[in-house]
């Protein structure tokens, strides 16, 4: 098929795309590199006002440029340096923020000391992958449950009931978030409670950050 014969198809597998002003050169150049009659000149000016726009269509927002300065959070380090520990014993460190990448990811570690879980609960809008460093884990996805070790991963996909449980005397995992959401926040309100909060204050925080508790945490 010649590219000028392209039908509209063509824009509706790329308009997703977040463009830069290079591809579009591209694009726009293959397209109009042969003689067009008069239909596939309507379609080839369709597609060149269309992907003038696609920064602004992609995703419904624009993509920021990121800043091409990386950094290193070292070992045991928060990533800026506001350490939060989950019920007060466990460190619970962000290592990307979702000021790193416009609310697009964030990217946690935590250690346990005790075996205990989170209540069963669901993310509106979010997905988890959860990487287990050391230790072992009982996760919950809906009602199946699933034993986890060092090296092992696991996806839990957004708005399906989930928890966890440690079953070693020690464990670590590192955790992704995506998109971020309120996690950050939602982390660091639940560490400036003084004393163990209602079921009923529980349930108000995770609301206001994109969760609802569904259940108890796990018990063997």
């Amino acid at each position: 098929m010649d590219i000028s014969e392209i039908p509209f198809l063509f824009f509706q597998n790329v308009y997703f795309l977040p463009l830069n002003d290079e591809q579009k050169r591209q694009t726009l150049y293959q397209i109009s590199v042969k003689p067009l009659n008069d239909n596939t000149m309507q379609r080839r000016n369709f597609i060149q006002a269309s992907l003038a726009a696609v920064p602004v269509v992609a995703a419904g927002k624009t993509f920021k440029k990121r800043d091409k300065k990386g950094f290193v959070v070292k070992s045991g380090k928060d990533r800026f340096n506001q350490p939060i520990k989950y019920r007060g014993v466990n460190p619970n460190d962000v290592k990307i923020s979702t000021k790193d990448t416009d609310a697009q990811l964030t990217v946690l570690e935590y250690i346990g000391f005790e075996k205990i879980g989170p209540p069963l609960h669901v993310h509106f809008d979010q997905d988890e992958i959860f990487y287990v460093v050391e230790g072992e884990y009982l996760f919950q996805l809906d009602t199946e449950r699933m034993t986890l070790k060092a090296g092992d991963t696991i996806f839990l996909p957004r708005a399906v009931p989930h928890t966890w449980l440690q079953l070693s005397d020690k464990g670590k995992l590192v955790y992704f978030l995506q998109p971020s959401g309120q996690m950050e926040e939602f982390f660091k309100k639940m560490n400036e409670l003084k004393g163990p909060p209602t079921p009923e204050l529980i349930q108000e925080i995770h609301l206001a950050h994109g969760m609802k508790v569904l259940g108890p945490p796990i018990s063997l």
